[in-house]
């Protein structure tokens, strides 16, 4: 997977994560009400994801289907950021995250179930 996911496209995508395969019809509609997206946008958003292998449309009725995950897509966008911004610095990253945030108990425990995972 080489291409990178644009926001507009970003948006397409999480409609069709949540939801599953869905007729660009209906993406068109969904887009429409949560984003306010007019059907040409939407559709032409849906042609670049299908050119770039994101999804793949099937007849009858163009139906949408993913064929990277969610999760693919988070571990690939987070490496660039890593990479790009961090310097490929893990400790850089996770510095910057947490350095004015509150976690709770419960999640530094999970950070640490994470890092010893490793």
């Amino acid at each position: 997977m080489q291409e990178k996911l644009f926001d507009s496209e970003a948006k397409i995508m999480e409609i069709i994560w949540e939801r599953g395969p869905l007729s660009a019809k209906e993406i068109s509609l969904i887009a429409a009400d949560s984003i306010g997206w007019n059907k040409n946008t939407t559709y032409t958003v849906i042609k670049k994801l299908e050119a770039k292998g994101f999804i793949r449309r099937d007849e009858p009725g163009f139906i949408c289907t993913p064929l990277v995950s969610q999760s693919q897509m988070q571990k690939k966008e987070a490496e660039s950021l890593l990479k790009k911004v961090f310097g490929g610095s893990r400790k850089a990253l996770f510095s910057a995250l947490l350095e004015d945030e509150k976690l709770s108990d419960s999640e530094i425990e999970e950070l640490r179930k994470l890092i010893d995972k490793k």
